[in-house]
């Protein structure tokens, strides 16, 4: 039973993700003639040329890329993908042309599109699964040149799609608001999948690490971890303090130290995400 309903709450969500990316695609990108990046953006260069429905299209282009990466990648993985593919391929095909197309500001288009599509894709990703596509390929490439950051690999075969169909059509303001929406639905889908989890961790570095852990403990309501350190030039034993908490209590952490201990050195960074006691379940 247990199989049965992860399976039934990882199909509904692939569902929910292929109307939301479907919806992104068609209903505002398509609509308003921008540009897309990875394999959806091929198919919006193909369907602008001929006609021949999105989905259908993702799908066939993926059949080659499928064959070549399959080795690369793991085989749940790429069967779960392959479902996510399908399902979002028919949706995109015969579900979500029965909504109405946006053909107003464009604006708002490319807003939509990137919120609509991150959205989705997130989706799918927090469901361990993907569209195939240039995720096949970024594994690949991945899995062959671990030195070289997923970052790049993705930034670089996003650009050479929009900057194919800017030169296929003559258009280069579709080719920036298929540039504007990359970043939408970059942040959208990063946002989505850490945002809510996300916070600030600070490295307290100090002689008084004792006193400021249990300050921080009995008012702002978090543990802290003490480790111990060396000063490089003085030889001096340090406390190092490390926390994690949301930005309203790091703020109220920074102003007590400053109080307890001046000479305190301060490191604060952002937090994606933070998975343990405390805050997020792992």
């Amino acid at each position: 039973m247990a199989g049965v309903s992860r399976l039934i709450k990882e199909t509904m969500t692939d569902i929910l993700g292929g109307i939301l990316t479907g919806a992104g695609i068609y209903s505002f990108a398509a609509g308003s003639g921008f540009q897309m990046a990875g394999v959806s953006g091929i198919a919006l260069i193909i369907y602008r040329l001929t006609g021949i429905p999105i989905g259908r299209t993702i799908l066939l282009l993926n059949v080659p890329i499928a064959a070549v990466c399959f080795k690369f990648l793991g085989k749940r993985f790429f069967l779960r993908s392959v479902r996510t593919l399908i399902i979002a391929s028919f949706i995109t095909d015969y579900i979500i042309p029965l909504f109405p197309v946006y053909t107003g500001d464009k604006m708002l288009a490319a807003i939509c599109t990137g919120v609509l599509s991150g959205l989705g894709y997130a989706l799918i990703f927090m469901n361990n699964s993907s569209t195939g596509g240039m995720d096949f390929i970024t594994l690949s490439i991945r899995a062959k040149k671990p030195h070289i950051s997923l970052g790049r690999i993705v930034f670089i075969l996003d650009c050479m799609v929009v900057i194919a169909g800017a030169f296929v059509f003559r258009d280069i303001d579709a080719a920036i608001y298929g540039l504007m929406i990359t970043w939408i639905l970059t942040t959208v889908i990063d946002k989505t999948m850490y945002g809510i989890d996300a916070g600030k961790m600070t490295l307290i570095v100090t002689e008084q690490g004792e006193l400021i852990g249990r300050h921080i403990d009995e008012h702002i309501g978090r543990g802290s971890t003490i480790l111990k350190g060396k000063g490089s030039h003085t030889g001096t034993d340090k406390d190092i303090v490390l926390c994690a908490c949301n930005n309203k209590q790091m703020y109220s952490i920074r102003s007590m130290v400053k109080e307890i201990d001046p000479k305190a050195f301060t490191i604060i960074v952002e937090s994606n995400e933070v998975v343990g006691e405390g805050f997020k379940k792992s």
